[in-house]
């Protein structure tokens, strides 16, 4: 198995661990940047070094309606194609099918849609899109799921058995001789029962990994800690977890707390965009007023070239004239915020006696607070 995980060292439910791949090791727990059409927005592959970032994620949806995985395949697969040489993780496409596309008709054997660029006819099965993902040569692939309201508990049902079976056909299509990792995606909504459900199909296919997914799609941020109490511990200990689409900093803290190991999230570039950034202290908007004449960084603690090199007053100067230098500073200073969040949990996690829920819960009164 070219893909496999490593405990290093655990702390109540929260590992600290290794996600071995052909493209080089990822320390966990992780964020991952997302760069949903083989690009991390405004943010360019030396600056993603720079900040760290170990792991990045791109999306099978997207890719296959431009420009083509045929296209990527010839170009040498996705990491010379975006000049990507560290892990990449590819979503399978099935959350933004349901989302994005403006019609869409879902049967058993897969879902028949129209892009949302040019309204073309399309279709994806869980065979079409592991197809895809294995032309596009990501380290690590998901399974082709359905993923439903997280409150609507007869929709729920009704995706996870879905997914039970589109996971078996994706575990066939996906076969053996491959140095890909496909990873099972576990739905049920909020139900306790539904997620059981959920995993006990998916251990069965005995996948390298395993995704939550469904969550952050509507449900309160209490019922989505609820959820992963419950539902974490469904998953193998020796294979690494994985939360999909969660990236603000308090819902990380509170999924490694939970037994988590890998995060992805467009957050910190689309708030970036819009001229907001994380901090210690809460999210700041750059663009008030209050910064006009603030020679200080956004944060003086952090190593961002963004920080080391530019003051508050600049940055509101970039946002108010539209500059696209200003999405691209804030989307590296957001992106290295997660970044080192990620890097004092695992040290927390590493260092043991009590030291991750001190910095957890010292992180959220300031966070929080702000």
């Amino acid at each position: 198995m070219s893909v496999y995980f490593e405990t290093v060292k655990t702390q109540n439910n929260a590992r600290a661990g290794v996600i071995h791949t052909p493209h080089g090791d990822i320390l966990t727990p992780v964020f991952a940047p997302v760069g949903t059409q083989a690009t991390v927005k405004a943010v360019l592959p030396r600056d993603l070094r720079e900040i760290g970032a170990s792991l990045v994620l791109s999306n099978t949806y997207h890719l296959f309606l431009r420009p083509g995985s045929d296209l990527v395949a010839e170009m040498g697969g996705l990491h010379r194609f975006m000049r990507w040489d560290q892990p990449i993780l590819t979503d399978s496409g099935g959350f933004q099918v349901f989302s994005l596309a403006k019609i869409n008709r879902i049967d058993d054997d897969g879902v028949t849609f129209r892009s949302h660029i040019d309204g073309s006819a399309r279709r994806l099965t869980p065979e079409i899109a592991t197809g895809i993902q294995h032309q596009l040569g990501a380290d690590i692939i998901m399974c082709f799921d359905q993923c439903p309201p997280p409150t609507d508990y007869a929709t729920a049902a009704a995706a996870v058995d879905r997914t039970s079976a589109w996971a078996a056909r994706c575990h066939q299509a996906h076969g053996t001789d491959t140095a890909q990792a496909l990873f099972g995606i576990q739905q049920g909504g909020v139900f306790e029962e539904l997620r059981a459900r959920s995993s006990d199909a998916l251990l069965k296919l005995d996948f390298p990994g395993y995704a939550v997914g469904g969550l952050a799609v509507g449900e309160s941020k209490p019922q989505m800690y609820a959820t992963l109490e419950s539902c974490v511990p469904m998953l193998p200990a020796d294979k690494p977890r994985y939360l999909m689409g969660v990236g603000a900093p308090d819902d990380l803290a509170q999924g490694v707390l939970r037994g988590i190991d890998m995060f992805d999230c467009v957050l910190p570039t689309r708030i970036a965009r819009h001229g907001a950034v994380f901090t210690f202290d809460g999210t700041l908007n750059m663009g008030n007023l209050a910064h006009a004449r603030d020679e200080s960084p956004i944060d003086p603690t952090c190593d961002c070239l963004c920080c080391q090199n530019f003051s508050r007053a600049y940055i509101r100067h970039l946002i108010k004239a539209r500059e696209l230098l200003a999405h691209t500073l804030l989307s590296i200073h957001n992106l290295r915020f997660l970044i080192r969040h990620m890097e004092a949990l695992r040290a927390a996690i590493l260092a043991g006696d009590g030291q991750l829920q001190a910095y957890v819960d010292s992180f959220l009164l300031r966070y929080l607070r702000g």
